[in-house]
C-alpha cells in the first residue's frame, strides 16, 4: 500500500468500495482523544493506497461512510444528513434521512447494494429503522417497532428478500425480521442450545446465505431466509469478532466465512477445523463475489477459494488433463521427447479440448502475468493438435487478462478478479476508469478491444452538435430536430451545453429548442436565465419541482421585474406564489402584506395583523391598532367569528392594562381564566366576578376558578363563604377534593356533609369515614358503592365496617 497512514485503522472510519474500489478513511474523534481544534480529515485513495483526494471534514460529526454502486461516498452524520462525495473529494449533494432521524439521532448507519441501487439504513436514538432502498430515488421508510427493544440491538444487518429491503437484528437471544409491514420473530433451524446473545452477523454477498457469531463461541451458517442450516463451527473464542464476511465463489457449492479479531483472523467452513492466520497489523475485511479483500497499513491481499480449474492443474500428483498439458508444453520448451509422451496420453483419454479449456480457464483466475503467459502457451500449443477447436474463447481470455493487468497496475489500482470483472461488464470498468479521469487508459482499452465507441462517439457527436448550431443557414427548427435525431439520449452529451454553444453563437431560439431536449431542469433553468427568458425558466423549474431552483429564479425575477409585474407573474404560477409567500414569511413581511392585499386575501390579512401585533408591537396602543387592523379584515372576510375574538381580544388587552396601573403585578398576555385566576389570589373578588360577566365565563367554570384559587390561597373562611353564597352549580364534592389536595380533612369534613346523595359514599371515603360511608351505602342497596367502601377497609380497624357490609350483602340476597 502506497499510504501513509498516521493513523491506525482501528481509528478511523473505514470505508472500501466493491470489485476493487477505492477506500475512504475518516479519523472518529469518538475513538481517540485530540484537541478539539483539530478537525478530521476525510481521505480517499485507491486500492493500492494512491491518494485520489484528501479534505478537511467541516460539516457535523460523521456516524458511518459507505460507497454507493456508482462509487459516490456516502457520510452519514448524526443528524440524519447523508453528504455525498465524488471520488476526487468533490460535493456531490445531500440528503436528510427525515424529521424523526434529525429529532432522536444516529446511533448506527449502513450503506447497501440492491438490484435497485444503493440504500441507506438508520438505527436512531429512539432504537427505530429508517430505511431507505435507493438513495438516487429517496423514499424513506420508518421499519415497524420491536416490541420491548428499550436499548439497541448487540447487532444488525440489512437484507434483500423478494426484491425488498429487510432489516435482521438481535436482541439477546431473539432475532427479529423488519420489513415494511410488519415485525417477526425468527428463529434459526438447528442452533445450539445456550445462545444468550448473538454478537456478530454477516450475509453474503448476494444476500443467499447469513451467518451468526453467538457468545457460545458457534458460528451458524444458513440460508438468508432461516428456513434451512447449511452447518455450524465452533471456533472456540467467545469475544466478539470486530468483523465477519462470507467468503464464497459464485456457482461454489463451498461455504466459508471470515471472522477477524485484533490481528487473528478465521476461516471456517464445513469442514470440522478452520484456517487460522497471524495478522501483523490492525486489518480491514472487504466482502467481494468471490472472495474477500484484506488491507492494512502496508499490505492489500486478497482471501479466495481456489478455482477448481486452477486446483486440478496445480496439486500434487495431479493427472488432469490440464496439469499434463502444462507439463507437455514445458517440456517441449526443453525440447524434451516427454512432451510428446504427456501430449499422446492426454490424446488417447480424449481429454485434449478439455486439457486446452482448463488452462484457459486457470489463466484467468491468476494475478501474476508470468503464470497466465505459462498457462496460455500450454493452451496455445494444445490447440495445434486439434483441427476444430474454436479460438473465441482463448482469444477473448487474452483480450481479458491485458485489460485487467492493465487496470491492476499499482498506479491504476483496481484489482479486479476475472470473476468480479465478467461480472462488472467492460462498460461500468470504462466508466469507472472516466470517473478516475484516466481517460488515456480507457481510449486504449475501447480501440484494443474494438468495442462500440460510445464514449468517443459520445464526445464526437458534442463536437459535431456544436459545429451545427454555428451553420446560420439552416432554420433552428431544422437544426434542432437534426441535433435530437443524431444525438437521441446518448449518455455523456449535455444538451444544455450544446445550447450554451448556440447561445454563444447568437442564436438564442434555437438554444431554447435545444435546452428542450435537456432532461435536467437544473441544467435548464440557469442557462434560461442567463439568456433573459426568465419567465419561461420560472415554468421549467415549476415542472421539475426543484423548490431551491424555483426560489432561484424567483429572486431573478425580483430583481429584474418592476413590482407589479413580478406580482402579476407570481398570480399566473400558484405554486411559485406559494412558495414566495413562505418565503415572504420569514423574510419580507411587508412585501407578504403587499400580496395579500392585491389578491384581496382578507382572511390571511387578518391573520398577518393578529401576527403583526404580538411579534413586532411592544406598546399596547401599537397591539391594539393592528388588532382593530385584523379585526377589520376578517369582516370583510365575512369571519364573524374571528373578528368577535379579536375584539375580544382587544377589550382584554386594554383591561389588563388598566390593571397592572391599579394593582401591580403582571396581567398582560395572560388568558381570561388565567387573569381571573389572578386577581382572586390578589383578593379581589368583585373585579374577578366582575371580569367574568364581562366575558360570558360560565358559572361552572367560574366556580371550578375560584375554588382552585381560594384553596392555594388557603382562605377557608372565604371559601366557605363562598360555598354558601348560593347553590354551588358544580355540587360540593369538588370543595371535599380541593380540601383534601390541601390536607385539611377538618375543612373538607364541612362540605362532604353538604355532598348530595349520589356522591355521599365518595366524598366520606376521602374524608377517610369509612364507618359513615358503609352505612350510606347499605342504606342506598347500591352493590357498586357496597364494593367501594370494602376497597378502602384496610386492617382490624375496619374489620366491622367490612363484616356489617357483607350481611348487607347476604340480606340483599335472600330477598
Amino acid at each position: 500500500m502506497d499510504w501513509d497512514l498516521k493513523e491506525e485503522l482501528r481509528d478511523c472510519l473505514v470505508a472500501a468500495a466493491p470489485y476493487g474500489g477505492p477506500i475512504a478513511l475518516l479519523r472518529n474523534p469518538g475513538r481517540k482523544e485530540k484537541p478539539a481544534s483539530a478537525r478530521p480529515v476525510l481521505e480517499i485513495y485507491s486500492a493500492s493506497g494512491v491518494p485520489l483526494a484528501s479534505l478537511l471534514w467541516k460539516s457535523g460529526p460523521v456516524v458511518s461512510l459507505g460507497w454507493s454502486a456508482e462509487e459516490e461516498l456516502l457520510c452519514v452524520q448524526e443528524d440524519g444528513v447523508v453528504l455525498v462525495y465524488g471520488l476526487h473529494g468533490d460535493f456531490r449533494r445531500h440528503f436528510s434521512m427525515g424529521n424523526e432521524v434529525l429529532q432522536n439521532r444516529v446511533l448506527d448507519a449502513r450503506i447497501f447494494h440492491t438490484e435497485f441501487g444503493s440504500g441507506v439504513a438508520i438505527l436512531t436514538g429512539a432504537h427505530r429503522f429508517t430505511l431507505s432502498a435507493n438513495v438516487g430515488d429517496l423514499k424513506l421508510r420508518r421499519m415497524p417497532e420491536v416490541p420491548g427493544l428499550q436499548s439497541a440491538p448487540s447487532c444488525w444487518t440489512t437484507m434483500c428478500q423478494d426484491r425488498v429491503a429487510h432489516i435482521l437484528l438481535a436482541v439477546g437471544p431473539d432475532l427479529y425480521l423488519l420489513d415494511h409491514a410488519a415485525c417477526s420473530a425468527v428463529t434459526p433451524p438447528g442452533l445450539a442450545a445456550g445462545v444468550s446473545s448473538f454478537l456478530q452477523m454477516a450475509v453474503s454477498f448476494t444476500y443467499r446465505h447469513l451467518a451468526l457469531f453467538t457468545d457460545t463461541g458457534y458460528i451458524w451458517m444458513g440460508t438468508a431466509s432461516l428456513k434451512e442450516k447449511l452447518c455450524e463451527f465452533n471456533c472456540n473464542i467467545r469475544a466478539p469478532p470486530k468483523q465477519m464476511v462470507w467468503c464464497s465463489r459464485p456457482r461454489s457449492k463451498e461455504r466459508a466465512v471470515v471472522v477477524a479479531w485484533e490481528r487473528r483472523l478465521m476461516v471456517v467452513g464445513d469442514a470440522p477445523e478452520g484456517i487460522q492466520f497471524v495478522l501483523d497489523e490492525d486489518s480491514y475485511l472487504v466482502p467481494e463475489l468471490d472472495g474477500v479483500r484484506i488491507f492494512s497499513r502496508s499490505t492489500h491481499e486478497f482471501l479466495h477459494e481456489v478455482p477448481v480449474a486452477s486446483e486440478e492443474i496445480f496439486k500434487i500428483a495431479s493427472m488432469a488433463p490440464g496439469a499434463l498439458l502444462l507439463e507437455a508444453q514445458k517440456e517441449y520448451e526443453k525440447e524434451s521427447q516427454k512432451a510428446d509422451e504427456y501430449l499422446r496420453e492426454i490424446q488417447e483419454l480424449g481429454q485434449l479440448p478439455q486439457a486446452v479449456q482448463q488452462c484457459i480457464e486457470a489463466a484467468g483466475h491468476e494475478h501474476w502475468p508470468d503464470m497466465q503467459k505459462s498457462l496460455l502457451r500450454a493452451a496455445s500449443f494444445g490447440k495445434c493438435f486439434l483441427d476444430r477447436f474454436p479460438p473465441d474463447s482463448f482469444v477473448r481470455m487474452c483480450q481479458d487478462l491485458r485489460v485487467l493487468n492493465a487496470i491492476r497496475d499499482y498506479h491504476i489500482g483496481i484489482p479486479l478478479t476475472y470473476s468480479q470483472y465478467k461480472q462488472l461488464t467492460i462498460q461500468v470498468l470504462l466508466d469507472r476508469l472516466v470517473l478516475r479521469r484516466l481517460y488515456p487508459l480507457a481510449i486504449q482499452i475501447c480501440e484494443y478491444l474494438r468495442l462500440p465507441e460510445v464514449q468517443g462517439v459520445s464526445r464526437i457527436l458534442a463536437h459535431w452538435a456544436c459545429y451545427k448550431v454555428q451553420q446560420k443557414d439552416v432554420s433552428d427548427e431544422d437544426v434542432a430536430r437534426a441535433i435530437n435525431q443524431k444525438l437521441g439520449d446518448t449518455p455523456g452529451v449535455s444538451y444544455s451545453d450544446i445550447a450554451a454553444r448556440a447561445y454563444g453563437c447568437g442564436r438564442t431560439e434555437l438554444a431554447i429548442k435545444l435546452l428542450e431536449y435537456e432532461p435536467r431542469s437544473g441544467e435548464q433553468v440557469p442557462l434560461l436565465l442567463k439568456m433573459k427568458r426568465s419567465k419561461l425558466a420560472l415554468s421549467k423549474a415549476i415542472e421539475s419541482g426543484d423548490t431551491d431552483l424555483v426560489f432561484t429564479v424567483l429572486l431573478h425575477l425580483k430583481n429584474e421585474l418592476n413590482r407589479g409585474d413580478f406580482f402579476m407573474t407570481l398570480r399566473n404560477q400558484p405554486m411559485a406564489l406559494s412558495l414566495y409567500r413562505q418565503f415572504c414569511k420569514h423574510q419580507e413581511l411587508e412585501t407578504l402584506k403587499d400580496l395579500y392585499n392585491q389578491d384581496d386575501n382578507h382572511q390571511e390579512l387578518g391573520s398577518f395583523h393578529v401576527r403583526a401585533s404580538y411579534a413586532a408591537e411592544e406598546r399596547i396602543e401599537g397591539r391594539v391598532a393592528a388588532l382593530q387592523a385584523a379585526a377589520d379584515a376578517f369582516y370583510k372576510a365575512k369571519n364573524e367569528f374571528a373578528a368577535k375574538a379579536t375584539e375580544d381580544q382587544m377589550r382584554l388587552l386594554r383591561l389588563q392594562r388598566r390593571l397592572e396601573d391599579e394593582l401591580g403585578g403582571r396581567f398582560l398576555d395572560l388568558s381570561v381564566h388565567d387573569t381571573v385566576t389572578t386577581l382572586i389570589l390578589s383578593g379581589q373578588n368583585k373585579r374577578a366576578e366582575q371580569l367574568a360577566r364581562d366575558f360570558r365565563i360560565p358559572d361552572k367554570r367560574l366556580w371550578w376558578l375560584k375554588l382552585t384559587a381560594l384553596a392555594d390561597l388557603e382562605d377557608w373562611e372565604e371559601l366557605e363563604k363562598f360555598s354558601k353564597s348560593k347553590k354551588s352549580p358544580i355540587g360540593y364534592l369538588p370543595f371535599v377534593e380541593i380540601c383534601m389536595k390541601q390536607h385539611n380533612k377538618y375543612e373538607a369534613k364541612k362540605y362532604a356533609s353538604r355532598v348530595g346523595p349520589e356522591q355521599k359514599v365518595k366524598a366520606l371515603l376521602l374524608v377517610g369515614d369509612v364507618a359513615q360511608a358503609a352505612d350510606v351505602a347499605i342504606e342506598h342497596r347500591n352493590e357498586a358503592e357496597m364494593s367501594l367502601v370494602l376497597s378502602h377497609c384496610t386492617g382490624a380497624t375496619d374489620g366491622a365496617t367490612a363484616d356489617k357490609i357483607q350481611r348487607a350483602r347476604a340480606q340483599a340476597q335472600k330477598k
